[in-house]
This record gives C-alpha cells, sequence and structure tokens, in this order.
C-alpha cells in the first residue's frame, strides 16, 4: 500500500500520500500452501499510468510476498518511477506478524531504501537511505507509533475469523496500522457490498469496502495531500478470498486523488494452494 504510494510520489513529488491506501493487500491450513500472483493495471482519469505485480505465498505458518510497479506511457516520460519491495514473517491467529520489510523506490531524482526487522509485530531496527529532506519539519514518529504495527505489504494480507465468512463485514470491516519506515498511519475499512467479478485467473466474488485514511505521525503537518487524504470519502477497496489462509487480498482499488480517479486493476489474478513437501 504504502509501497505504491512512494513509487507514485517520485512521479508526482509531493502526492506521496495519494497511494497510501493500496495498503489495504490468518492461519494456513497444515500441509498446504496458498498462493497469489498478479498483475495489475495503473491508470489516472482514464489514461494508463503503469503496471504493478505480486507474488505471494503463505506456507505452514509463513509468508512471503513480492511486489513490484512502474510507470509506462506518457507517465514515464515525465518521470520515470519504478519500484520493489518484500516483506516475510510468520502467522499468528490475528494476522501477519512481520519479520522483515524492505522497499527499494526511483525515479529522475532519486533513489531511496527502506529496510527494517521486526518482531511482535513491533520495529526492531529502521533504515532509511536517504532520509528525507523535509525530516526536520514532519511530526516525530515516537516508539509508541512503532509498536503493535505490519509494514505496507504484510497489510496486503487480511486476516478473518475462523468462525466468520470470507466474503461480506467480515472481510472488510477492520482498522490497519501501517508503518512504512517514515509515516505512521490508519487505514480503516467498512463494508459496502458483494460483487461478482471475472478477469484472467480470477472469477467469483469480492468483498467492497470503503476506505479511510488516518495520518498519526511521519507526515509534514501543512501538507495539502495528506490532509487531502484524510478527508477522502472517495476510496473504495475490493477484496478477494483466501480459502486456505481464511484470509482476503486486495483485487482493486479505486481513490479519487487531487487531480482526478484513480484505478487498479487486475488484468490476471490467481490464487491458488499447493501441497507442502512431506518433510516440511
Amino acid at each position: 500500500m504504502a509501497f505504491f504510494s512512494s513509487v507514485l510520489d517520485r512521479a508526482g513529488r509531493g502526492a506521496r500520500p495519494e497511494l497510501v491506501a493500496l495498503a489495504l493487500l490468518v492461519s494456513a491450513a497444515p500441509g498446504r500452501a496458498e498462493t497469489l500472483k498478479a498483475h495489475f493495471s495503473l491508470s489516472l482519469l482514464g489514461l494508463s499510468i503503469g503496471h504493478a505485480s505480486a507474488d505471494g505465498v503463505i506456507e505452514g505458518r509463513n509468508y512471503r510476498v513480492d511486489i513490484s510497479m512502474r510507470t509506462t506511457g506518457l507517465a514515464s516520460l515525465v518521470n520515470d518511477t519504478r519500484g520493489a519491495a518484500t516483506a516475510a514473517g510468520a502467522i499468528s491467529r490475528e494476522g501477519p506478524a512481520p519479520a522483515s520489510y524492505a522497499n527499494t523506490t526511483s525515479n529522475t531524482y532519486e533513489t531511496r531504501t527502506v529496510r527494517m526487522a521486526l518482531a511482535g509485530n513491533s520495529v526492531r531496527a529502521v533504515h532509511v537511505d536517504p532520509t528525507p529532506w523535509d525530516m526536520p519539519i514532519r511530526i516525530p514518529v515516537t516508539e509508541a507509533n512503532k509498536s503493535h504495527i505490519i509494514d505496507p505489504v504484510s497489510a496486503l494480507i487480511m486476516s478473518v475469523p475462523a468462525s466468520e465468512p470470507l466474503i461480506g463485514p467480515s472481510a472488510c470491516n477492520r482498522t490497519i496500522p501501517v508503518f512504512d519506515g517514515v509515516t505512521r498511519f490508519d487505514v480503516t475499512l467498512s463494508y459496502v457490498e458483494t460483487r461478482s467479478v471475472e478477469t484472467r485467473g480470477y472469477s467469483g466474488p469480492v468483498s467492497v469496502c470503503a476506505a479511510r485514511y488516518l495520518p498519526i505521525s511521519g507526515h509534514r503537518p501543512d501538507s495539502v495531500s495528506t490532509r487531502f487524504m484524510a478527508e477522502n470519502n472517495d476510496i473504495t477497496v475490493w477484496l478477494a478470498p483466501l480459502p486456505m489462509a481464511h484470509a482476503v487480498v486486495p483485487y482493486r482499488m479505486a481513490l479519487r486523488t487531487t487531480v482526478g480517479m484513480l484505478t487498479v486493476e487486475p488484468a490476471e489474478f490467481r490464487l491458488g494452494g499447493r501441497r507442502q513437501a512431506a518433510d516440511q
């Protein structure tokens, strides 16, 4: 989520919070692995601006998710922006408990790398290179802000209580506390409706959720784009079920930005399972 926002910040030079709601991406059945392979198209005002991919696996009590994106077409002529991020950790009853997170984004102006080590859903170490030039005037991130959080990539896996269905209010209704190495924010989801979708690799129901963004720390108090996102009532995230992991993951996203509607839609979306080796 914040991965895409930090990448497209460099495309817009100051519009980083515009895509933070993408951060809106359990308990795996023994002997099975749940997989996700997806390709997405990014468009703004109906015009293609880039593509992204996601590759994840939940295997036993462990998970790993890799995502990448790049601007294309006219957007790349203005600012060729690309990025890649990965997260790995363990699955607890409450959901992902990340152990590591790494994110590298680059554009015409600079390349930034973020690395975090985590334990117990708290940050143990974080390294950002280069540090944002305006860090001294941002709202300080406290040690408490780094506890009871999840990284932006691990946040794409959203657990659903074992007794609850994977489609409907139980899929959506939640607050996700995210720290991306620089900013701390919450994403709150609430159920709107259920729809049937069909794309290459997937056909079935999804839960449509309304999303709200709440900045907490690490942002500039005078940021117009942060204030816009905090007041934005036009954000939706569609969630598809991962049955064996009893979790949901983002299928589609749409949100209003300061320059128009942004959509992230799947060109291919494949969910699957495979048997693990007998000695795993």
